[in-house]
């Protein structure tokens, strides 16, 4: 065989293996291809979804098995709430809310904190800060803070629209006229009116009057109390000295209950004695009668 032949050959030989490759990698193309048959990838992701459907509904049981327990926790940390009294009994005031249970340290009751509380609107008659012959000084219903609120004063005229005056502050000092005069102030949150409360300023001659005509009771009043309660004072003391010293009080009073009977066993035998006293003169005559009949004799 000559060598161009072996040639061709060797040639031949090789381009038939390739053929060979490329059948074999085409044949694998086209089973790959049937596995992915669109036909078969529904079932595929419906088994996908249906492993997530159930682990999604695993997850849904394990929450809800946890969800019992919390709330039974919470159920028995229950919280009890107060309100403590009101420190107004009209306008705006503030209040303690209490907690009754769960208080730390065992506490059978603690203080949460202090909020806001509102009474009635109108407050009525009030009385001035203080006032002198010569002005007056008077608050608006308010708490801290002051400037929280807002503030609108009046001077209310009978049969007549009342005079809103320039001063917006919460105290607010005026001098006495020749007539009374009645203010109004009004306590505004949010543009809502809070507290309303009215003074009335009096003459200077008419609280003159009312000074005058006012018993003067409270020094008499004072010195009272006062006394009643030096008495009271007094009083304890010696119920308080009696009961620590209750022996030696039993024993002086067991010597002279002791000492009173004494005295009562001497005028006894006193008495004893002035009877036979008086008796002894009736037997006296007996006896000198007997003596001059024998003297006689």
């Amino acid at each position: 065989m000559s060598p161009g032949g072996a040639g061709c050959s060797n040639g031949l030989l090789l381009t038939v293996g390739w053929l060979l490759l490329a059948g074999l990698r085409s044949a694998c193309g086209t089973n790959v291809t049937a596995v992915q048959d669109p036909s078969l990838a529904p079932e595929g992701e419906g088994e996908n979804e249906g492993e997530e459907e159930a682990e999604n509904e695993a997850e849904a049981e394990s929450e809800a098995q946890t969800l019992p327990e919390e709330d039974v926790s919470n159920n028995t940390a229950v919280k009890e709430v107060e309100f403590g009294m009101c420190t107004v009994t009209c306008g705006v005031g503030i209040r303690e809310v209490i907690l009754t249970n769960g208080c730390p340290g065992g506490e059978s009751k603690c203080i949460v904190r202090v909020e806001e509380c509102r009474g009635p609107v109108d407050c009525g008659w009030g009385r001035p800060i203080s006032e002198s012959l010569d002005s007056v000084r008077m608050a608006c219903t308010h708490i801290s803070p002051v400037n929280r609120f807002k503030y609108i004063w009046k001077l209310l005229r009978p049969e007549q629209q009342p005079v809103i005056l320039a001063n917006d502050s919460a105290i607010l000092e005026v001098r006495r006229e020749v007539r009374p005069l009645v203010f109004e102030c009004d306590t505004l949150d949010n543009n809502e009116i809070v507290a309303s409360i009215k003074f009335t300023v009096y003459t200077t001659s008419e609280l003159q009057m009312k000074r005058s005509s006012r018993p003067d009771t409270d020094a008499v009043l004072v010195f009272v109390l006062t006394i009643g309660v030096i008495i009271c004072i007094f009083v304890i003391f010696v119920l308080i000295f009696i009961i620590i010293n209750w022996g030696a009080v039993k024993s002086f009073w067991g010597e002279k209950s002791s000492s009173t009977e004494i005295p009562s066993e001497l005028s006894s035998v006193r008495y004893k004695d002035s009877t036979s006293l008086d008796q002894s003169p009736t037997e006296i005559p007996g006896t000198e009668d007997d003596a001059l009949s024998e003297w006689n004799e």
